[in-house]
């Protein structure tokens, strides 16, 4: 058993490294189809992480097939019959090490033509859910649902993960490890749970599904900066909630957050790949739609009684996608929104980004002062190296501000987020000439 973990670990690392050199659109199509694909392996093989094997085998013959024959027409598809495939080859391999019968390990598989024509949008909708679900288990710690789902479901490396939710990669693995042998030593049904059970893991789905969203709207780690594909899914899963949970305000919170992130998305990167600050984006190129829909929706949930943590942070996203400019944003409305999200969920992150906020009405030096306390909690978050950098160098702090940018320049951001970095260092060393 040992030396079959280890087969599979070091496939997976040789997985990932050649990943790391394919072609961005083959990511993005990765990125695409992962949820579905993982989701409807799950349902067929009854087994994460021969279902997580399946999809990563088949990755790796697109990796091989795709740039010499290029794309096929239903990359999701094509997907699929080869995850299923693989699967089908380990189990029958891990039948032969057990010496146990193969009786069991399907054996008929559709032709792709065929598939491509049979596949269940539905079905494959809910295969998403479900695996959602199946993250959420109550028998999981909530830190264990989290780190599963966006190893499971997104696809994060677990160095991101840890990188995300500020441990180390060890530990990280040991939770995503313990999480796994939970799910395999219970018996956690691979159906869509009843409706009461459903409600008791909504709060839990809905946070992994925010994830989800931030993983695509700003990626832990990469070239990419915004992941399309993962936001689009988001939110399509926030959709999906809502028409299972009509009339629940966080579920409409929860969409309209995503809704106002996402309207600004073809306005925060320019032609040059560079990102592009709130401040400086061309609010024409918002999408108002998205923002009218994210509008009703926090109206709507607001007859519904007191705000909770996700209406909140739609509010105050609220606040910037319509206003007009930078300059005639609502700011004092904005640090009165955050002073109640900090009641409600007191972390060191919403302590930061209220910050930002105070910077705007008090100046950097309030600002500054606010997040002294976080340099402990913070200290392996970039945007916390990067926040206090812009605010030293707001005040002239510039020999200081230059080490922040340096220490959130070596947390491994994305390279456009790499390249901002570079630009305002090359801007402190000038003043310190």
């Amino acid at each position: 058993m040992r030396a079959s973990r280890c087969a599979r670990w070091n496939g997976r690392v040789a997985f990932w490294r050649r990943i790391t050199d394919i072609s961005s659109w083959l990511e993005a199509r990765f990125a695409e189809c992962r949820p579905r694909a993982v989701a409807a392996l799950t349902r067929q093989f009854r087994d994460v992480d021969i279902a997580e094997d399946a999809f990563a085998d088949a990755c790796l013959k697109a990796v091989a097939r795709w740039p010499e024959t290029g794309q096929p027409d239903d990359p999701f598809a094509w997907l699929l019959v080869a995850g299923r495939r693989a699967g089908i080859d380990r189990l029958r391999k891990l039948a032969r090490h057990a010496r146990a019968s193969e009786a069991q390990i399907p054996t008929r598989l559709e032709p792709e033509e065929n598939l491509i024509e049979e596949i269940d949008q539905q079905q494959l909708r809910d295969d998403v859910l479900r695996l959602l679900f199946i993250c959420c288990h109550s028998a999981l710690q909530r830190q264990d649902q989290l780190a599963l789902a966006l190893k499971v479901v997104v696809g994060l490396s677990v160095p991101e993960i840890a990188r995300a939710f500020l441990v180390k990669p060890k530990t990280m693995q040991q939770r995503i490890t313990r999480a796994k042998r939970t799910i395999a030593a219970n018996p956690v049904p691979f159906e869509l749970p009843d409706p009461a059970e459903r409600m008791r893991r909504l709060r839990d789905v809905s946070l992994m599904v925010y994830l989800l969203f931030s993983e695509g709207w700003s990626s832990s780690a990469g070239e990419m900066q915004i992941k399309l594909p993962l936001c689009e899914e988001a939110i399509r899963l926030a959709r999906l909630l809502l028409d299972l949970f009509p009339g629940m305000a966080e579920q409409m919170g929860l969409l309209a957050l995503m809704l106002f992130l996402h309207a600004r998305r073809d306005a925060r990167i320019d032609g040059a790949g560079r990102l592009v600050p709130l401040e400086d984006q061309d609010r024409s190129a918002w999408d108002r739609d998205q923002i009218n829909e994210g509008v009703t929706l926090l109206q709507k949930a607001a007859r519904h009684g007191p705000a909770g943590p996700m209406q909140l942070q739609a509010a105050i996203a609220g606040v910037h996608a319509v206003a007009p400019s930078d300059d005639q944003t609502e700011w004092r409305r904005l640090a009165g929104l955050y002073a109640q999200l900090y009641n409600l969920t007191p972390t060191p992150v919403v302590r930061l980004n209220q910050a930002a906020v105070l910077a705007k009405t008090d100046g950097a030096a309030a600002a500054l002062a606010l997040i002294a306390p976080l340099a402990g909690p913070l200290a392996n978050y970039r945007w916390f190296h990067a926040t206090r950098g812009s605010l030293l160098l707001e005040i002239g702090n510039h020999k200081a501000a230059l080490e922040a940018f340096e220490a959130a320049l070596a947390l491994e951001p994305t390279l456009p987020e790499a390249e901002e970095l570079q630009n305002k260092i090359a801007i402190c060393q000038k003043k310190l000439e």
